[in-house]
């Protein structure tokens, strides 16, 4: 069976959150090392859809997903005891693939606990990188179990991919960028819209931009079947989703919103949208043929919400992030064919 967190813990002690002065701690430990990358916009589609959109395009960032951002801001802070035992993770691929890489650069030894269907590119990236991978059955097999023991046996440190200060400080650096960026263009934002699994992305740029563009409202997409965090802003609680459910968005397949995640995104996120796996092939062929990106279904989401129509943006100036292009090519064949 999927792994379902414990539900005892709704909420998270204020100590346990990241600030945004842990937001600019991370952005400058990761000068040099992450991809500042670009918000784009094509005049194009702008018209089409009567509104400025603006797309945050961390495709283009290290390992190819905002991932990298968080995992290295995590394992640079690692002590030689932390270091010289190794790191443990679990992901479906762009955690992985940027704990991964964070770990080659800083000579931490890495093990990644990923599901067997996982995309084949996402699991050779990750192996690329040097570090180990254990497979597991997301359907059968809890992977925080399975990660638990590897680190127990091994006295390595567990950075969980979404509910840890330190990974939600480091994505929270796209939200800073976006502020920046959309400021340069002399765009005043009306809406932040994020794909969001576990919640760690939503989480650190709904932090910073409540800092840095505070009448910015933030809206999260999810895949239909997965929409946990949209139906737990609903409830005032955290929700899991049907072990049944399935979604070509392999990046956002969280069962339940993280503890800390949750926390935080209750305070900051206006609203959530569900999106259809057509939908979603949609936005990838668009996002190809408008903006010349390569982004996996995952990784539109949000992209999808504003296509799609679920997000109107006539008359509003709004940033998407596509968050991730680590896609098969018969994942994204598909999709370019199915328009």
């Amino acid at each position: 069976m999927p792994s379902t967190p414990s539900l005892s813990r709704s909420e998270a002690v204020p100590g346990d959150l990241p600030t945004v002065d842990d937001i600019r701690a991370a952005a400058e430990r990761l000068k040099g090392k992450a991809v500042l990358t670009p918000l784009l916009e094509s005049p194009a589609l702008n018209k089409r859809l009567g509104g400025r959109l603006l797309v945050k395009a961390e495709t283009l960032q290290r390992t190819g997903s905002f991932k990298f951002r968080g995992a290295y801001n995590a394992l640079v802070q690692f002590d030689q005891r932390q270091r010289r035992a190794g790191v443990v993770t679990w992901s479906s691929g762009n955690h992985a693939q940027g704990v991964a890489a964070a770990a080659e650069l800083l000579g931490i030894p890495a093990t990644i606990v990923m599901p067997a269907d996982a995309p084949a590119i996402k699991i050779a990236n990750t192996k690329s990188y040097g570090a180990e991978v254990v497979l597991y059955d997301r359907y059968k097999e809890i992977r925080e179990e399975v990660g638990g023991k590897i680190a127990r046996e091994r006295g390595a440190t567990i950075v969980a991919p979404y509910d840890d200060a330190r990974v939600i400080a480091g994505q929270g650096t796209a939200g800073l960028e976006i502020a920046a960026q959309a400021k340069a263009l002399g765009a005043e934002l009306d809406a932040v819209i994020v794909c969001c699994g576990g919640g760690g992305l939503t989480a650190g740029c709904a932090t910073a931009i409540a800092a840095e563009s505070p009448d910015t409202e933030v809206f999260i997409v999810e895949p239909e079947g997965f929409d946990d965090t949209r139906r737990s802003l609903i409830a005032g609680e955290r929700v899991s989703n049907d072990p049944g459910a399935r979604s070509i968005c392999d990046a956002l397949l969280a069962p339940t919103p993280g503890v800390l995640t949750f926390a935080i995104n209750r305070r900051l996120v206006t609203a959530g949208y569900a999106v259809s796996d057509v939908e979603v092939r949609r936005a990838m062929a668009t996002a190809f043929s408008d903006l010349k990106l390569v982004v996996e279904p995952g990784g539109a989401a949000a992209l999808t919400a504003v296509l799609s129509g679920k997000f109107p943006i006539a008359g509003k100036t709004v940033a998407v992030t596509a968050s991730g292009g680590n896609v098969d090519r018969e994942t994204f064949a598909a999709a370019l064919a199915q328009t």
